[in-house]
């Protein structure tokens, strides 16, 4: 079992007040959570809320453009949050290179990104999606062009993501083990099941081989395993069924 389960707060973004889910969380036993856009909105009092429930939020996702243009921001949410850890989360697909060159400037922007908020006494890494694995005409693959380019961009690996760009989740934990920081644990359902939760599933009841997974990752430097599903129907039950699932690996 990996020693710090937290939980992506997106997961719980349809079932508010914050202050119900972080309460939820407690009772199950994570003592570890990650935020991104929407609970940042006032820190100080989400940090109340944390506190008043035994939790802690070493990760958060910080969009691009907020790293770049809104550093103050930044800076006063992560302290306020008592965050150590920051990843860029997402590119949009307008967004998104269309060419090698264009995925090697694109690292560079990261590195960039890195290189200041390193300055200022924290980690910096990059949160993938699928689109980082779909290969260009070239054969070169997105997320080695972007790290190639950016030699000191941690990764928090989101392994069901890997899984649905077709690519095989332990090859690339692998390939960059020395690169992750934090894991996102999630599940793919079986083919046909769980349309109305995107295809998703529970973590341990999917179709992601969670033995392996694990097994490979033991080489990393990952801290934090972070259970996040995209669009569960019942929060409590995701949170639930996948911190039991994860404790008995």
């Amino acid at each position: 079992m990996p020693k710090r389960l937290s939980y992506q707060l997106y997961s719980s973004r349809n079932f508010p007040p914050l202050k119900d889910t972080l309460a939820m969380l407690a009772k199950i036993g994570y003592r570890e959570v990650e935020g991104f856009g929407d609970v940042y909105d006032k820190p100080a009092a989400v940090r109340r809320l944390l506190d008043r429930n035994g939790l802690a939020m070493p990760t958060g996702h910080f969009s691009v453009d907020m790293l770049q243009n809104e550093r103050p921001t930044v800076l006063d949410i992560a302290k306020t949050l008592g965050v150590r850890h920051i990843y860029a989360p997402y590119l949009m697909a307008d967004m998104r290179p269309k060419s090698a060159a264009g995925w090697k400037t694109f690292g560079r922007r990261l590195a960039a990104i890195g290189q200041w908020v390193r300055s200022e006494g924290f980690t910096f890494g990059w949160h993938n999606h699928d689109f980082e694995f779909v290969k260009l005409p070239t054969g070169e693959t997105p997320l080695d062009l972007m790290f190639a380019a950016a030699p000191m961009v941690d990764w928090e690996c989101d392994v069901a993501w890997v899984a649905r760009a077709g690519a095989n989740p332990v090859t690339w934990i692998k390939r960059y083990a020395h690169r992750i920081t934090s894991v996102h644990v999630k599940d793919i359902a079986p083919k046909g099941q769980c349309a109305d939760e995107d295809g998703w599933a529970d973590v341990g009841q999917g179709t992601v081989n969670w033995t392996a997974c694990f097994a490979a990752l033991k080489n990393s430097r990952a801290l934090h395993y972070i259970m996040e599903h995209d669009n569960p129907n019942n929060d409590e039950r995701f949170a639930r069924r996948s911190f039991d699932s994860v404790s008995k690996i």
